[in-house]
């Protein structure tokens, strides 16, 4: 069978809400991760076969095949197409399996997979504001199958937070330890230098804004989001401002371009769940996974599973039961920040250069996405 390899892998520093790329157009933070990889290996820009970006509400200066528009915002080939992906918070982690499939079938040889975020610019919740004049306030608004389904039951990220909390019987205070823990690990990375590898610096930004120093007492002032519940924005991932982005080619292109590749895919799939509690998917994904790739747990050296809320990795933690000590090493969302489009590639740079850093084999990823999705990918260092 064919593989696909990472040949390389970039991200932009996180700027912080309001913080150091706030007023960075979205053509141009996604353009600056493409410049970088072009530029350090050696591939002519007319010889891409691809670029696919993930990103989450497409509008103001993200509309418009924001992939395509960053590839030309760098200066880069007129020659070479971009396309958009959305599925939600895993849109970039899926835009390495579409690319990763393509090569795996023979019928691109170099794409660039990555993803692009301006949460600044264009918070969470805009695009359902923006549809707010058309006459529509939610997505499921006037579906009758969903009402049918579903009933009238509020799909928000928030109120899965508090349900899964509350089913797996997560305190405030455990959250909240677990949120601190994110804070230290981040902070302890940025000092011992595991970031500097993997960040390309922009607008004077040269590194992670968004790790706080805090404390248990800080966090626990903090008012929750939802009366009678546990969950706070101490134990939520921040809202930021990212790119990322990474090289995947086929093993003909690493003979005509001379590159080495720095990992293999060993396994992608992507399962769902129920979309009311839509952030538990990835605890049946990562056991349909591993029953695809014929691995377990064990096998598994590094995990990165996105922080969306600290009950998330809690719960798939005490299900799977992996190591914490092994998942997150450098901290997760509540601290690094979840810049949603960029999130999956963002996530799998870390990884990539953690399983280097530290000479582990297989690192896994995953992380929970709207509509009760969960994309996982198994890279193999090489």
């Amino acid at each position: 069978m064919a593989h696909a390899y990472i040949v390389d892998a970039v991200r932009s520093p996180t700027g912080k809400r309001k913080g150091g790329l706030a007023d960075v157009h979205g053509a141009d933070l996604g353009a600056h991760v493409l410049q970088t990889l072009v530029a350090r290996n050696g591939i002519p820009d007319n010889e891409y076969d691809d670029v696919i970006f993930g990103c989450v509400d497409t509008i103001g200066p993200l509309a418009g095949d924001i992939a395509r528009t960053a590839w030309l915002a760098a200066g880069l080939s007129d020659e070479v197409p971009g396309t958009t992906v959305d599925r939600q918070c895993g849109s970039s982690q899926q835009a390495v399996h579409f690319a990763a499939q393509a090569i795996m079938a023979g019928v691109n040889d170099v794409v660039i997979a990555g993803g692009v975020q301006t949460m600044t610019q264009i918070p969470i919740s805009s695009a359902m504001l923006a549809a707010q004049p058309m006459g529509f306030s939610d997505p499921f608004s006037g579906s009758e199958g969903w009402v049918k389904r579903y009933g009238n039951v509020p799909v928000s990220q928030f109120n899965s937070a508090q349900m899964i909390a509350d089913k797996w019987g997560l305190s405030r205070e455990q959250m909240e330890a677990f949120a601190l823990e994110s804070h230290n690990r981040a902070l302890a990375a940025i000092a011992q230098g595991r970031f500097d590898r993997e960040i390309a610096p922009l607008n004077g930004v040269a590194m992670d804004e968004t790790p706080r120093q805090t404390t248990m007492a800080k966090m626990s002032e903090l008012q929750v989001l939802q009366e009678g519940g546990s969950i706070t924005a101490a134990v939520s991932s921040q809202t930021c401002d990212a790119s990322s982005a990474m090289l995947i080619v086929s093993e003909a292109a690493l003979k005509r371009y001379n590159l080495t590749p720095r990992a293999r895919i060993a396994h992608m799939s992507v399962r769902a769940a129920d979309p009311i509690w839509m952030l538990t998917a990835p605890i049946p994904a990562t056991a349909y996974a591993l029953k695809r790739a014929g691995m377990s747990l064990a096998d598994i050296d590094l995990v990165e599973i996105n922080e969306a809320f600290a009950s998330v990795p809690m719960a798939w933690l005490a299900e799977t039961g992996y190591d914490h000590a092994r998942t997150n090493v450098n901290g997760g969302a509540i601290a690094l920040g979840h810049p949603l489009g960029a999130t999956g590639t963002k996530l799998m740079t870390t990884l990539l250069h953690e399983l280097e850093r530290t000479g582990g084999r297989y690192g896994l990823q995953t992380m929970c996405e709207g509509g009760g999705q969960a994309n996982v990918t198994i890279i193999e260092r090489l």
